[in-house]
């Protein structure tokens, strides 16, 4: 793997109530959390499109993703967009209208199914259990539109079944060209965030893979960060992710947790790549 290190800010998320947390949601306050962010070292922006009078819940309008990605993109030259298409349900029509207004350059693709679940310490459910459902069809069918549309596929895996399935989609030539790997951890009903896991994560994977770990929660956060940078995996924090910086220390918008991910890349002895270098190492050129 090179020594380059993507970073990838995950800008907002899709339910956080930004009454609440620092989650920009409106494409003026969108475009100004990306530019804190692509100013401390972040290639690439993942981003949620909200709907505009709370913010407090996804939209898949296409014009709105059109100026949300449209600012974002001159407030931050060069920047790569990573655009969510994560629904539940058969009805894909609302991320592949927004895939094909907006044409990021990356999109996430939920790779396999997952019973997403929270307890609470009563032993009541946090929110009714729910089935995040992506079967094969499904990922089939966004492989398509993002093939057709040059969009590079962000496998997003929640548990090592759905990792393990990644070859065989290739195998099956529903995944081609190029792509990147997701390993998320610290979801309640996926895998857990530990350190030494991490590394049967990335056997499991195979050589020669673009992958970043996604870890959500808070103390367990950077270590796994840590031990991605020194594994050669590249690294994703934002206020989707964590409010809190390594010290406990809470912050105010995603340009500190970029920062912050950026020592841990030069910790690592690992160099903060560039938009333009992050494009050559997901997409390489290749010679006449």
């Amino acid at each position: 793997m090179s020594d380059l290190a993507i970073l990838t800010c995950a800008l907002n998320g899709v339910l956080t109530d930004p009454a609440q947390h620092p989650v920009p949601y409106t494409p003026e306050d969108m475009a100004s959390s990306a530019r804190d962010a692509y100013n401390a070292g972040a290639s690439v922006i993942h981003l949620h499109i909200r709907e505009q009078e709370m913010g407090r819940f996804p939209s898949w309008d296409p014009d709105l993703a059109a100026l949300c990605v449209d600012a974002i993109r001159e407030a931050c030259p060069g920047i790569l967009i990573n655009l969510t298409t994560g629904v539940v349900g058969p009805d894909i029509s609302g991320p592949v209208g927004c895939l094909e207004r907006v044409k990021p350059e990356i999109a996430a693709m939920n790779s396999g199914s997952l019973n997403y679940l929270k307890i609470r310490r009563d032993g009541s459910w946090a929110w009714p259990p729910m089935l995040f459902d992506n079967p094969v069809e499904k990922v089939s069918k966004y492989l398509d539109v993002m093939h057709a549309h040059n969009i590079i596929p962000e496998c997003e895996c929640f548990d090592t079944g759905i990792l393990r399935s990644i070859a065989m989609f290739e195998a099956n030539s529903l995944l081609k060209g190029p792509y990147t790997v997701s390993l998320v951890q610290g979801v309640s009903s996926g895998m857990p965030a530990r350190t030494d896991l991490l590394p049967i994560l990335v056997d499991e994977l195979g050589p020669g893979k673009h992958w970043q770990s996604i870890v959500i929660g808070r103390d367990e956060v950077w270590e796994i960060h840590r031990k991605t940078a020194e594994l050669g995996g590249h690294l994703r924090c934002g206020v989707e992710d964590t409010f809190y910086l390594e010290d406990g220390s809470k912050v105010d918008g995603n340009g500190p947790l970029i920062a912050a991910l950026a020592k841990v890349a030069e910790d690592a002895g690992r160099k903060v790549a560039s938009p333009d270098e992050a494009r050559e190492l997901l997409r390489p050129r290749t010679s006449a």
